[in-house]
């Protein structure tokens, strides 16, 4: 099985921490060269120092904010026009703030869908000329297990993360005849900061501890556990390389089991 991203260069959004360090962190190992995209510096210095560069990889850091894709648009023109090239896109950001659909404000879709579909489209555009003339290309995109399975709480973030969904799909369709793959990856309950938060909201909602949510929540989930990043990274890792050729418009779920539909 040909894993290997010697000679590929992959940009990795959100890699400062969670799901989006640990990518980062399995690509590099897997020989690719990684360009680290987040809005904080110390963070991502941080990150950099940890990527494998055994292969001779060489790692560059950019920085923007996703709340404003024409700022992510400016840094990664910037250096595609410095002659760089990537292969790997591997689009992830932060989720939108937890709490029931019918309360949100139209603010809260609009920025999150210019956060999530906007920025992941941009960058797609801008990427897609180099990813044709290597004649490979790789686009995997964060998103979540609601695409399958609307999350109770999570109104917002289901919204959008739908339309991400159906995005991958059409983009699959019409890129698969340049050797460009489109596929999600959809986390299920991984040890981040984002669940944490989670776990928190919805202790607070129904007055008991985070300790007793925590049990309650990997109840539901077959393997009885919370995920950890590097699992996930891994299925990223396999759908970047060489031998998920021809694996492209799936949503892969990583969730232990918990999604229940098919």
């Amino acid at each position: 099985m040909q894993l290997s991203l010697k000679g590929k260069r992959a940009l990795v959004c959100g890699s400062s921490q969670g799901m989006g360090k640990s990518i980062a962190i399995q690509l590099s190992q897997q020989g690719a060269d990684v360009v680290l995209l987040a809005r904080n510096r110390a963070s991502l210095d941080e990150v950099r120092a940890e990527l494998d560069s055994s292969q001779g990889q060489e790692h560059d850091i950019l920085l923007a904010d996703f709340a404003y894709p024409e700022q992510v648009k400016a840094s990664v023109s910037d250096y595609l026009e410095s002659g760089n090239t990537v292969q790997i896109l591997i689009n992830n950001t932060g989720g939108p703030a937890p709490g029931p659909a019918h309360t949100a404000e139209t603010e809260n879709f609009l920025a999150a869908f210019n956060q999530h579909l906007v920025c992941n489209h941009e960058l797609m555009k801008l990427l897609l000329p180099g990813m044709k003339q290597a004649a490979y290309g790789r686009i995997v995109n964060v998103i979540s297990t609601s695409v399958k399975q609307p999350l109770n709480g999570l109104g917002v973030s289901n919204t959008v993360r739908g339309a991400v969904a159906s995005w991958a799909k059409t983009l699959a369709n019409e890129l698969g005849q340049f050797n460009i793959t489109v596929n999600n990856v959809l986390p299920g309950a991984t040890n981040t900061v984002r669940l944490e938060a989670i776990i928190q909201n919805k202790a607070a909602k129904k007055g008991v501890s985070i300790e007793e949510m925590e049990v309650e929540e990997k109840s539901i989930i077959p393997m009885k556990r919370f995920g950890e990043p590097e699992e996930f990274a891994n299925a990223v890792g396999f759908l970047a390389s060489p031998a998920a050729s021809y694996i492209t418009g799936v949503n892969l779920p990583v969730d232990g089991g918990r999604t229940s539909c098919l």
